[in-house]
């Protein structure tokens, strides 16, 4: 049982698998943070589920209404059987809402990871309205917060960033011993501007025999990806580069690269809502170049180089600095570490059960949950 004494169930959306080298960054952070006697449920993984953390598979149940329903439905079901004292509900409002309504009486959280307003039944401000007066709101930054409270959207929403686990990171390698590695990871989509990397890595490299770049990453989680247009019509443009397109690698091989690799770079261009990747990558001690978009000001603060990955002249001069620069890579390094120190795991696990154990304390007067 948690420290506070709360039996909690964790539910993951159904394309989550709890599983190593099939759950992408919402698994990794609910096994990080999972209590003593926290069960997550979830669709069934393909092999084992992480050890030391109670899982339990969603059951299949028969509905007409499609897989929405049909998942909503077997984690009810989970939940008659389990009997949780609180229930927290990862990146799904209408899945939070519909446990809300079968269940009146326990206690609902709503962890967002993304933009809630591209959500189903949080899109509109009125829907956000609801949401937040029915289950306990939670984001992952302030960016995200700010996004749920946009277009005068009135409502309660805390914040309980990410989080690493410093101890299991591998050891860093010093400055001066780190590869002349330029490292992108994560999703190997527009949208995280892996594409421009590629185009800045073809400018630099013939500057710079001494170096190589790498992309670690495919275009979703787990060994079995597509192969995107995308992906497709980067593939040339890379060889072309000098770029080595690793494809997926298992989360412990990423973290390895990010603790070799001088540079990692992380320009992306939508609103990143949190920056695990980067977050990542300050842990491992490299020196960190991000954009200015979503979260990653807030995350990074001064222990990064920024560019905008829309212009090139700004993104190659940004890497560059970085190369030619060994001293600035120490420093940021050496900064990127101590504010990752701020997302241990082990606070944010505290943070977390105290968080569950005013959800419930406020929970039967309905206080702000007042749907």
């Amino acid at each position: 049982m948690a420290a506070t004494g709360l039996r909690v169930m964790t539910v993951l959306s159904p394309r989550e698998r709890f599983a190593p080298g099939e759950c992408g960054a919402i698994g990794l952070l609910v096994r990080r943070l999972a209590g003593p006697g926290e069960v997550v449920v979830g669709t069934a993984p393909q092999h084992a589920s992480f050890a030391g953390v109670a899982f339990r598979p969603v059951p299949p149940v028969f509905s007409w209404r499609g897989g929405r329903v049909r998942y909503r439905k077997g984690v009810a079901r989970l939940i008659r059987e389990n009997r949780p004292d609180l229930v927290e509900v990862h990146n799904r409002p209408d899945l939070a809402l519909a446990l809300r309504r079968c269940f009146p009486s326990l206690p609902v959280v709503l962890v967002l990871h993304n933009d809630p307003c591209s959500m189903r039944r949080a899109r509109r401000p009125a829907e956000r309205e609801y949401l937040a007066r029915a289950v306990a709101v939670v984001a992952v930054s302030e960016w995200v917060r700010q996004r749920f409270v946009s277009q005068g959207v009135g409502g309660c929403v805390s914040i309980l960033p990410n989080s690493l686990d410093l101890e299991a990171l591998p050891a860093p390698l010093p400055p001066e011993q780190r590869e002349n590695l330029l490292l992108f990871a994560g999703r190997v989509v527009a949208d995280k501007g892996v594409d421009a990397f590629v185009a800045a890595c073809a400018e630099l490299l013939p500057r710079y025999p001494g170096w190589q770049a790498q992309i670690f990453g495919a275009d979703d989680f787990g060994e079995q990806t597509r192969e995107t247009p995308f992906l497709r019509a980067l593939r040339p443009q890379a060889h072309a580069a000098g770029v080595e397109l690793v494809g997926y690698r298992p989360h412990e091989a990423v973290l390895d690269a990010m603790s070799r690799a001088a540079i990692v770079a992380a320009p992306s261009r939508w609103g990143e809502p949190f920056g695990m990747a980067a977050l990542e990558a300050l842990g491992c001690g490299a020196a960190v170049l991000v954009s200015p978009n979503g979260n990653l000001p807030e995350l990074a603060g001064q222990a990064a180089v920024y560019a905008d990955p829309d212009s090139l002249p700004e993104l190659v001069a940004g890497l560059e600095s970085l190369m030619t620069d060994a001293s600035l890579r120490a420093r940021l390094g050496q900064a990127g570490q101590s504010r990752a120190a701020r997302f241990d795991c082990r606070t944010m696990r505290a943070i977390r059960a105290e968080l569950h154990a005013e959800v419930v304390r406020a929970w039967p007067g309905k206080g702000l949950f007042s749907a």
